[in-house]
């Protein structure tokens, strides 16, 4: 079944800059709007470069307006922001120094040095003054600096801009910001009654026309951050914001921040006994708790089932390897920094501590491709066989920096659902449709649905294999990509060093994009592990290789799903199915009977004979996100029949045990995966 499209944009007005005049003019004439959340900011060129409002042409030209309320606007407001920031800082801590101020992903950052670290109060006064600030209006207005001694003698006491100056051409994103890329300009705030300059910044722009065109801003936090991401560099005090055209836009974000904490999944798996990171084991290593056992092995099993209907034969392979394995496979050439340490290891001594056989390095496997071309090279193969589809749930652990370790969703040790599929050149590209088309309905079945395609094409600086190669893999993989009739985006260098992918990029109950199954065809490996197969002709030829992980990590799936379900999982996946909670003790045998039928039919399900009172005992098991309560009293004990109470407060009265019994098991067997309610739940 195909997905619906996002609905498209409405197109963006375009205007007509006569020469001498201002696009701010051109924008008026138009009767476009210049206040509220879809006033218009800045244009874009007929180069696709933005222009501020106060751009005046040397000849005519047509542009875009570019509203408040789009990515771009928003963009626009947030780096104006930042230097609004900037101002409140200096001016509140004048011996502050500037780093770069960027717009980043729904919100801004800038970086200080400053001479002790921001508190939560300062946060506080920085806001106040902000406010201040942009009340009063104050005018942004673009000024080319004449040349780079021009630029250092003004900037004489910003040693981090001066370093800038120096890099003018350089192709970062952020740092071209703030120098302009080949011209060195400077942003002036000025006062709008006065004209006089109150700040100004080294920036590229474009910027609002005035700071009343922020309209809705808030200081999120505070963390640490390298001048330039280089630990070698002195270490700056970095504060976050966000910044939206309305307060309603702002308002929203916020609250979607707030449910994002209330549905962070490292809270949810303390909360409710899911996992837990010991100090003693290390950072980044999981264990799953009794709980999350039954969460792990249900996604787990269910999978497997799907790969066994799709044609995968299962394999296993150990955790670890001599290092020679990972030479010929150029992981250590080109994967070496993400992987553990070696171990050296067999070495043999004699009596007086001279090597008699000398030892060598074994290494934590970082991945598990060249443990299958093993599997695959052990004896001679057909092309009868193909497509071969090796599938393993293997462990593997990869060397993340303690700094980017998050949770389940990065970690060092995890698990992956990998598999490996060794195809003719004539089966590449149905194989690779018909696995994306898996990949898909399997992770619908898990209760995702809203996707769309990256296509990570190849870092040039960093790749084996030739031109040609590349450019067939790419080709290859684009076309499978387009024929799911999902959105595609490119990621441009974004390939791993041997192949380029397709990732499926999946869209969580909060609008949040999480990288889910990645696909990639592989010209080296085969090369490099002399794989073969004797064709129909009899000739030897080499088969393509196709890596596939549908989940990524079962870790890192574990923690999406955690945050997308809130803890809430379906049915299916749930712990405790559900649980029986007795009025009083005279009805704790009818729950037990209860229990016993949906235990005979596979139920996980447990009665509460707490001392506590009824409703603590609802709300307790509500707390622990149990699908079905199961509540009964002397009318039900006498009736045969039992209560249900829902997530959601609702309930359901007097249900038959034995249509109860049924209901529950086909809900589960159904694998429905939206929590069930009084109006939803049938008992047909």
């Amino acid at each position: 079944m195909s997905q619906p499209q996002p609905a498209a944009l409405a197109p963006a007005p375009s205007v007509v800059v006569r020469a001498g005049t201002t696009a701010g003019a051109a924008v008026r004439e138009a009767g476009l709007p210049g206040k509220g959340p879809d006033a218009i900011v800045v244009v874009r060129d007929p180069d696709g470069r933005l222009r501020d409002l106060s751009w005046s042409p040397d000849s005519d030209v047509t542009v875009e307006a570019v509203a408040a309320d789009t990515e771009d606007g928003r963009s626009v407001i947030r780096h104006s922001c930042a230097h609004v920031l900037a101002q409140a800082v200096q001016q509140q801590f004048p011996e502050a120094k500037l780093g770069i101020g960027p717009p980043v992903r729904d919100g801004f950052y800038y970086d200080f040095d400053v001479e002790r670290p921001f508190t939560p109060e300062d946060l506080q006064a920085l806001e106040k003054r902000m406010k201040q600030i942009i009340k009063g209006a104050q005018r942004f207005s673009r000024r080319v600096v004449e040349s780079v001694d021009a630029a250092k003698q003004e900037l004489a006491a910003e040693p981090y801009k001066l370093e800038l100056v120096d890099i003018k051409s350089d192709v970062d994103t952020s740092e071209v910001m703030e120098v302009g890329g080949g011209e060195l300009t400077v942003y002036d705030n000025l006062d709008p009654r006065s004209g006089d300059q109150v700040w100004g910044d080294l920036c590229r722009g474009p910027h609002v026309p005035t700071t009343k065109h922020i309209p809705a801003f808030k200081l999120t936090r505070v963390a640490a951050a390298y001048w330039r991401g280089n630990e070698k560099n002195p270490q700056l005090q970095r504060i976050y914001g966000t910044a939206w055209e309305s307060q309603e836009a702002l308002d929203a974000h916020l609250e979607k921040i707030a449910e994002a904490e209330r549905r962070d999944h490292r809270r949810l798996g303390a909360e409710l006994d899911l996992f837990s990171f010991p100090d003693e084991i290390g950072s980044g290593l999981a264990v799953f708790h009794p709980k999350g056992g039954i969460i792990r092995q249900e996604l787990e099993d269910y999978s497997r089932r799907r790969h066994v209907e799709a044609g995968y034969e299962f394999v296993y392979s150990p955790h670890i390897t001599k290092g020679a394995l990972f030479e010929t496979s150029k992981h250590l050439e080109w994967y070496k920094d993400g992987m553990f340490p070696g171990m050296h290891l067999d070495a043999e001594l004699n009596v007086d501590g001279t090597v008699r056989k000398p030892g060598q390095d074994y290494y934590l496997k970082p991945m598990n491709c060249p443990f299958h071309n093993l599997i695959y090279r052990s004896r001679g193969r057909s092309y009868r066989e193909l497509p071969l589809r090796l599938f393993e749930f293997g462990s593997v652990y990869r060397y993340e920096k303690s700094g980017v370790v998050h949770g389940l969703t990065r970690v060092r040790g995890m698990t992956q659902d990998d598999a490996h599929i060794y195809v003719t050149r004539e089966q590449l590209l149905p194989e690779i449709r018909s696995l994306l088309a898996f990949v898909l309905d399997l992770l619908r079945d898990y209760g995702l649905d809203d996707f769309y395609l990256e296509l990570s094409t190849r870092n040039d600086e960093k790749y084996v294999g030739t031109d040609e190669q590349w450019a067939e893999a790419t080709a290859i993989l684009r076309e499978a990509a387009e024929s799911s009739g999902l959105e595609l985006v490119l990621d441009p260098g974004g390939a791993a060093f041997y192949a380029p992918k397709i990732s499926v990029q999946a869209k969580d109950a909060l609008g949040r994009t999480w990288q889910m199954s990645t696909i990639q065809i592989d010209f080296q490996l085969p090369d490099l592990f002399n794989l073969e197969y004797t064709a129909s002709d009899g000739s030897r030829q080499q088969p393509y290789m196709i890596h596939r992980a549908l989940f990524g990590s079962i870790e890192r799936f574990f923690g999406v799903l955690t945050e997308h379900y809130a803890g809430a999982f379906p049915a299916w996946l749930s712990p405790v199915q559900a649980v029986g909670i007795p009025i009083a003790e005279d009805h704790v045998e009818h729950l037990q009977q209860i229990a016993k039928s949906l235990r005979a039919k596979g139920i996980r399900v447990d009665v509460d004979t707490s001392d506590d009172r009824m409703q603590k005992k609802i709300r307790n098991h509500t707390l622990q996100k149990v699908p079905f309560l199961l509540v009964a009293g002397a009318k039900d004990v006498e009736a045969g029949s039992v209560s249900f109470r829902f997530r959601d407060g609702s309930q359901v009265n007097g249900i038959p045990v034995d249509r109860a019994v049924d209901a529950i098991h086909h809900w589960i067997q159904r694998r429905e995966n939206t929590s069930p309610t009084a109006e939803t739940f049938t008992l047909d």
